[in-house]
């Protein structure tokens, strides 16, 4: 057991297992891109790192935890994700993966993202973001495209999809890079592994492993 960890914590250590998922993201839908964060609750076990490095462990109402912030393509399989503490708001972590997206032509998610600013990053991207105001807004929702906002439960199907996995629905890894490790196995195993047999270059990427 000790030697599986080792492994899996040196894997980790080195981005291997980032690599791997990011090798699996074969030729993805990029028509729709849906963006969504979900918080995950910390063992208490996942506490009290020995080392300096980034935990990515916050407090919120619900105690220790983290967020996991997900976009899916328009199939509804992981593309890119981050993890931060759990009292970070989805907002906030929006502007750094929209960066980390791909082109796509729409940008999809909820009204967590309700930011003018964020709305121009999309633009600036060349994407059209569908992202509802606030029931406060004073500008309404009439350019929304509500037939495409309700295809928004692709990226909470993958939420519900990770969170079968232990590791996953509650975080027992100490450092980030660990749990950022155990996310990008489990999307692999979700997502690309299925498609293997149908994606060669994903083999051929793969190798260097």
């Amino acid at each position: 057991m000790n030697a599986v960890y080792k492994r899996f914590n040196d894997w980790s250590r080195k981005e291997k297992l980032m690599g791997i998922f990011n090798a699996l993201v074969v030729d993805p839908d990029l028509e729709w891109e849906f963006i969504d964060g979900s918080i995950v609750k910390a063992h208490q076990h996942s506490s009290g790192a020995a080392c300096e490095q980034e935990t990515a462990i916050g407090k919120s109402v619900a105690g220790n935890t983290s967020k996991i912030h997900m976009a899916v393509d328009a199939c509804g399989l992981p593309i890119h994700f981050s993890v931060t503490g759990g009292e970070v708001h989805d907002c906030k972590e929006a502007p750094k993966l929209v960066a980390e997206l791909p082109k796509g032509d729409y940008i999809v998610a909820d009204r967590g993202y309700d930011s003018e600013a964020l709305r121009l990053q999309i633009k600036d991207k060349g994407a059209v973001p569908v992202i509802p105001r606030k029931k406060n807004s004073t500008r309404g929702n009439d350019e929304m495209d509500w037939c495409l906002y309700k295809y928004r439960h692709l990226v909470e199907n993958v939420f519900a999809r990770l969170k079968h996995f232990r590791a996953i629905a509650t975080r027992y890894d100490k450092l980030k890079r660990n749990f950022e490790g155990s996310i990008a196995l489990a999307c692999a195993f979700y997502g690309y592994l299925c498609e293997m047999a149908t994606a060669p270059n994903a083999i051929l990427l793969l190798r260097k492993f």
